[in-house]
């Protein structure tokens, strides 16, 4: 873990980072470097639920001009090689327009799970930041993951926690949430802050506070971006240790 942190430091005295913070709720953090370096998938291995580890016939997962580009067709994921904890990650997505089964009518759905750990599959045991049309800003607990928001558990069988202010939602394509919608508009980009602070956990969407969450078990791991049925844009990775 020290030696992964601390290249991550070192690595942006020549990468520094050009995009503001975004927020006071963000703590005290070394330098940002790039977690995704936007020429390659150096540092990254590649899951698909049917073709396994780093094979990809299909180019389910692309990387062109500082952008990775996830197709969508096969539920996966690209996954960090080093394990992380007690950092500051943000990063910018935006939707395509391609959707594929068994999701080709549902929302449009992705996200980032953090705290990995255990064996690679769809899914791994983790903490999500929840990507999805009307839902940006869910906590999911995948595998067992614990986490306490607003003093509550959740049950197993549906281990999710809302974010603040979510209004009704509907599982059909191109949703938005008439209530607290936080995404911009569909084709523009979004922008995502996690804080994993020990086993503190805050979600930031586009500059408001979305999600907050105490005790979270795992508090490291790995860190991924998910193909769930949907085409979805990656850019702007980047990560700090908090101080």
């Amino acid at each position: 873990m020290k030696v992964v942190l601390l290249s991550v430091v070192a690595v942006f005295i020549l990468c520094p980072s050009a995009r503001p913070q975004t927020s006071a709720l963000v703590p005290a953090h070394g330098r940002l470097v790039p977690l995704f370096n936007g020429t390659d998938l150096a540092g990254f291995d590649t899951f698909l639920q049917k073709q396994g580890l780093n094979h990809d016939p299909d180019g389910v997962f692309q990387v062109k001009d500082g952008v990775l580009h996830i197709s969508g067709s096969e539920f996966g994921y690209v996954i960090t090689r080093g394990e992380f904890e007690n950092y500051y990650l943000r990063a910018q997505f935006k939707w395509g327009t391609s959707t594929y089964a068994p999701r080709a009518t549902q929302t449009r759905d992705s996200g980032i799970l953090y705290h990995v750990t255990g064996p690679l599959k769809v899914w791994p045991r983790a903490i999500e930041f929840q990507i999805q049309e009307g839902g940006t800003g869910d906590i999911w607990l995948v595998e067992g993951s614990q986490l306490t928001v607003r003093g509550k558990t959740v049950k197993p069988d549906w281990p999710c926690f809302d974010r603040f202010g979510k209004g009704p939602f509907r599982d059909i394509t191109g949703y938005r949430d008439p209530v607290g919608e936080v995404e911009r508009t569909h084709g523009e980009w979004n922008d995502l802050e996690l804080i994993a602070d020990h086993d503190r956990v805050t979600y930031l969407v586009n500059g408001k506070l979305v999600n907050q969450g105490d005790g979270a078990n795992p508090a490291r791991g790995r860190i991924l971006f998910q193909s769930e049925g949907a085409e979805v844009f990656f850019r702007n990775v980047e990560l700090a240790p908090l101080k």
